[in-house]
């Protein structure tokens, strides 16, 4: 992929996550790597996500985080120390998305924050994801490497008391993870607003649902930033500049 279809794709998905409400103010960030290298393009500071364009992302250099740190008008410092971190230390991490959103933070905030398997989106995530349930304040360097320490091989990371984080090899899969494992949570949380007995279904229904996901014949993530690009085109093609 050319790099600025690369650009282009990333800010499709911040216009796409501004519309589904699941940004918080100007915080939050989303990243990913240059072909070939764990350097990454990253929004930079103080910009809105209805408003980011392809030209909005900054280069970060590996090499030269500790120089950008200095500069924190130019990119937030806990975007450079957790997607800093992480693209070097997990090979999966080829595009990262962070976000506050309300469902997925909701669940953060719960003792015990595991998405219990009782639709077919919660299924979607059994036994896959991380919990990292060790908050110790925003994400500077100590506690962006022990996020990267507790991901492992999953997709998605729910951060204790903070909010949610989703990995993929493209900005496409990293944001169908994303989207659906918002939808998820809201159901989740909804179904326990009831106070009623939840209808928890087997491990094995649930491992079985979860297996076909990640089997499906047709590339539903690619599909899905497509479709959003589709709209985008038609409405406002800013994104793409």
């Amino acid at each position: 992929m050319k790099i600025n279809e690369l650009k282009q794709d990333l800010a499709a998905a911040f216009r796409w996550t501004a519309r589904l409400n699941m940004n918080e103010g100007i915080a939050n960030h989303f990243s990913v790597c240059l072909p070939n290298s764990n350097d990454f393009y990253v929004n930079g500071s103080g910009l809105h996500f209805s408003s980011i364009k392809a030209s909005d992302m900054v280069l970060v250099e590996q090499d030269k985080i500790d120089e950008i740190k200095k500069k924190p008008e130019l990119v937030d410092p806990t975007a450079l120390n957790i997607h800093g971190t992480i693209h070097k230390k997990v090979p999966h991490a080829r595009c990262i998305l962070h976000v506050h959103s309300k469902y997925a933070t909701a669940l953060s905030a719960l003792k015990n924050p595991v998405l219990q398997p009782i639709d077919q989106n919660t299924m979607r995530f059994y036994n896959r994801v991380s919990i990292y349930n060790d908050f110790g304040g925003l994400g500077f360097e100590e506690e962006s490497n022990k996020m990267a320490s507790a991901i492992g091989n999953n997709r998605s990371m729910l951060l204790a008391n903070h909010g949610i984080l989703t990995l993929g090899q493209t900005v496409a899969e990293a944001f169908d993870e994303l989207y659906y494992f918002e939808k998820a949570c809201e159901t989740y949380l909804t179904a326990l607003s009831t106070n009623k007995e939840l209808n928890i279904v087997s491990s094995e229904v649930a491992e079985k649902t979860a297996q076909e996901w990640e089997n499906y014949p047709v590339n539903m993530g690619e599909q899905h930033l497509n479709e959003i690009k589709k709209i985008l085109d038609k409405e406002d093609m800013s994104y793409r500049d």
